[in-house]
């Protein structure tokens, strides 16, 4: 098996007899090979994987002993960043993801990321639901810190965000949260933010926009360019569009019922057959999975830190790793981003 390595058949073919690419960033094969591979997330002193694990599908579509499985498959090869949220399968995520650190031992070297705000018994960005969320996701997962919290606006875009970052001060002095995060804030939202964190209020540092080459217009425009002058780290969610970009689905056929099912054939149309092709075509040249071309795409872009992927299985997470140690050319970048346009 093929894990990390430089991305171009050039030197695929450099690096067949020995155990390392003469400029890759990690070794190719081998447990650990991500242990030393950090990114930072802003200015925030923390530092990731540029790959985090996501846990939207633990306690919904994957059992507990998957999960678990899936979180020591992306451990062994290096990754310390898990993120969850209090509203994925209800709470359960977190509870799978709290049993699976206690029984590891792992709190200490796993950067914990989670996002609060649509859970149904406390929902929105006020004062109140904010305290009794974090102490929620805090009881399911068993910890007493929060590493990255992200505050979700996906149903409030108005509370009063003084009221809500005095809160997250009182929490993070509270040695309850460490890290600031946002999720689905407006341009005009994180301009408003950082003026008010020149007046002594928390400052976000790490922003999760739901990006990747299928959906792009979101982000790429002022968002991008706030989250550029604030040095914010962007860490993208939907990294593969609900498995769209890994090349699994094909076919309408092949897709399953249900909601899933109905977004994934939605992109099934002369743009995402398109994106597929040039996907196909850079994946054969780099000797790579298509799920790693489209990480090693979304790391390839300004502003981007380390994209968030939801796994199903252990070697769907064997082929995300090889994404952070892929490199592509001008070329290829530029073959992928024109396929999307």
């Amino acid at each position: 098996m093929r894990l990390f390595g430089q991305g171009t058949a050039e030197s695929s073919t450099r690096s067949q007899d020995s155990t390392q690419h003469p400029s890759a960033p990690i070794p190719v094969v081998g447990p650990g090979v991500g242990e030393t591979i950090r990114v930072p997330l802003g200015e925030s002193g923390v530092s990731t994987f540029p790959l985090m694990l996501g846990a939207a599908e633990f306690g919904w579509n994957v059992d507990l002993e998957t999960s678990h499985a899936i979180l020591d498959r992306y451990v062994e090869f290096g990754g310390n960043a898990i993120h969850t949220a209090d509203g994925f399968s209800g709470g359960r995520s977190e509870h799978i993801i709290g049993q699976w650190l206690h029984s590891r031992g792992r709190r200490d070297r796993t950067v914990l990321s989670v996002r609060i705000g649509t859970h149904a018994d406390n929902p929105g960005l006020g004062s109140v639901n904010l305290v009794r969320a974090v102490e929620g996701s805090l009881t399911r997962l068993g910890v007493e810190r929060i590493d990255v919290l992200y505050l979700d606006a996906t149903l409030d875009q108005t509370s009063n965000l003084e009221d809500t970052l005095a809160t997250v001060e009182w929490l993070r002095d509270a040695g309850k949260i460490g890290t600031l995060g946002a999720f689905r804030f407006t341009p005009e939202r994180l301009v408003e933010v950082r003026i008010l964190a020149s007046a002594g209020y928390p400052r976000i540092e790490v922003l999760d926009e739901p990006y990747n080459l299928i959906r792009r217009d979101a982000f790429e425009g002022d968002l991008r360019l706030v989250a550029g002058a604030q040095n914010l780290a962007v860490t993208p969610s939907h990294a593969l569009e609900h498995g769209f970009l890994s090349g699994r689905h094909r076919s309408k056929a092949m897709m399953s019922r249900g909601v899933r099912g109905e977004q994934l054939r939605s992109h099934l149309n002369r743009r995402g057959i398109r994106i597929l092709r040039a996907l196909d075509q850079v994946a054969t040249e780099v000797n790579a999975p298509v799920a790693a071309v489209s990480i090693a795409w979304l790391l390839a872009q300004r502003t981007i830190a380390a994209p968030i992927v939801n796994s199903f299985a252990t070697e769907h997470v064997d082929e995300l790793m090889q994404g952070a140690g892929i490199t592509l050319s001008r070329t290829q970048l530029a073959d992928l981003t024109r396929a999307g346009n």
